[in-house]
């Protein structure tokens, strides 16, 4: 017979781990999604440097990218956008911050990415 003394002593730890997991699906849902929209756009990023460095001007692919950044609603600005054709290489830069809203706290998440590469007359 159980002595009553130890009745519901793991339930705190119980607790405790259930909020635990609870925060850590939280972060998930929130940071997965703004996490593959910045992916998506630097993959976009590097298809213009592969395919269109070589045919269009650096304001379009500027234009190109707003575009892209628009649709995948990545807060990209003209602005904090740097793209530099020296010779037979490419060099791109973008530079933004997405705020990731939390309950109570907003997150200030903050990219930069850079492209280095080589441009592939065809």
């Amino acid at each position: 017979m159980p002595r009553r003394s130890e009745r519901g002593e793991g339930n705190l730890g119980c607790i405790l781990w259930l909020l635990a997991l609870g925060l850590a699906i939280l972060i998930a849902v929130k940071a997965v999604p703004v996490k593959l929209q910045s992916t998506e756009l630097y993959d976009y990023m590097d298809e213009l440097a592969k395919f269109s460095a070589a045919q269009l001007p650096p304001e379009e692919l500027k234009k190109r990218l707003l575009t892209r950044a628009g649709q995948l609603r990545v807060p990209l600005q003209k602005e904090n956008i740097i793209i530099e054709r020296n010779g037979d290489r490419i060099y791109m830069e973008i530079d933004y911050t997405v705020p990731v809203e939390f309950p109570g706290y907003t997150y200030q998440w903050h990219f930069r990415q850079k492209l280095d590469r080589p441009i592939f007359i065809v």
